[in-house]
């Protein structure tokens, strides 16, 4: 019997090296390399789904989409398609400082659906524009109103986490508000590009590990999110209701 032979891993800086790196309209660079799960043209709308004022704040980043971002132990690798044997060993995301540029290599065969490969991306994007240009006093004093009249949940566990803490009354209890706006800014971001992208059922992002936020008090940070960043030319965003069957 034949043997598949294993995947072929290289080291972050040759992959840069190797792989062309494009530029989309909005200004976001981006490249994709291997056996990725997602086909270029939803690739490409993917990236576009990123407003040009967060894109603006992403100087000097290139997303490289990979089948698999390999951690063994100090060492990060890149492996060209899918392989069982280097899985377990696999992160969704890993942030490289290559010279004076970030490299973001995501992980696309960790799960095979564009839905969980965009999220990711976005996840990165929302981060990256909070530790770039940090969070806007309009969503802050919203979401910390949402707080104080007992809106119920969250959009992570660290905006969950944090929360709990600020409103605890402890010596640290301003830090952790600062660090509640910034997750909770981060989390209403990616999920605001998320449903640029695809048409997102607000509960298939449940989890176990908090109760997640009031879809109407979601809705009211997405559309201040979206007031901040307008979507781009061939974008639209939209909060519908339904009654769930």
């Amino acid at each position: 019997m034949s043997q598949v032979a294993p995947a072929i891993t290289r080291s972050p800086a040759d992959v840069v090296r190797m792989t062309p790196v494009s530029q989309a309209a909005n200004g976001v660079c981006y490249a994709s390399a291997g056996e990725s799960s997602i086909g270029t043209l939803d690739l490409e709308r993917m990236i576009a789904a990123v407003p040009a004022k967060i894109a603006s704040a992403l100087k000097r980043k290139a997303y490289y989409f990979v089948p698999l971002t390999v951690s063994q132990g100090e060492e990060i690798l890149i492996a060209d398609r899918y392989d069982v044997a280097l899985s377990d060993n696999a992160v969704c995301h890993r942030n490289l400082n290559l010279g004076d540029s970030q490299c973001v290599f995501i992980s696309t065969r960790l799960t095979d659906d564009k839905f969980s490969v965009a999220f990711e991306f976005y996840i990165n994007v929302g981060h990256a524009l909070v530790e770039i240009a940090g969070v806007s006093d309009e969503f802050s004093d919203l979401a910390w109103k949402q707080v104080e009249s007992g809106t119920r949940g969250e959009t992570s566990v660290d905006a969950w986490e944090s929360r709990k803490l600020a409103t605890a009354g402890g010596p640290d209890a301003e830090r952790y508000k600062n660090e509640y706006f910034e997750a909770a800014f981060a989390d209403t971001i990616s999920i605001y590009l998320l449903s640029l992208f695809l048409d997102v059922d607000y509960y298939d992002l449940r989890e176990r590990d908090y109760p997640l936020l009031a879809p109407s008090a979601l809705a009211e940070r997405l559309r201040k999110v979206a007031e901040l960043f307008p979507a781009n030319p061939g974008f639209e965003f939209a909060v519908l209701y339904k009654r769930r069957g």
